[in-house]
């Protein structure tokens, strides 16, 4: 299932590209178009729900896979477990494309609260 209209959604069909960096069956990740750290990736699930809660209700298998790429692209890149996850959930929190993703950073100190 995808939404023709999602940005996210036309990365992972090929018609805009990207900077992939790896994938399992369930999900994609590649890299953010304005970087925050020297690591910045995107992982984003295979099918289009909008956020990554209701993507853990309606595809769970689909949310663990986002989660474990996550972790896998951390390392591949170099920094280890030493990686912050941000997750967006609505445009009140900086939500932008409403198709679940997550942002892994890494590579740099980083500060709490973060934003």
């Amino acid at each position: 299932m995808t939404d023709p209209s999602c940005l996210f959604c036309r990365i992972l069909a090929g018609a805009i590209p990207s900077e992939q960096v790896g994938q399992n069956d369930l999900a994609v990740a590649f890299r953010d178009l304005d970087p925050q750290a020297p690591t910045h990736v995107l992982v984003i699930p295979k099918v289009h729900v909008a956020t990554l809660p209701e993507l853990a209700a309606s595809h769970a298998e689909a949310a663990v896979a986002v989660l474990t790429l996550a972790r896998q692209v951390a390392i591949e890149d170099g920094v280890g477990d030493a990686y912050r996850l941000v997750c967006n959930n609505g445009s009140e929190v900086g939500q932008s494309v409403f198709h679940a993703h997550m942002h892994v950073l890494g590579g740099r100190a980083m500060t709490w609260p973060p934003g």
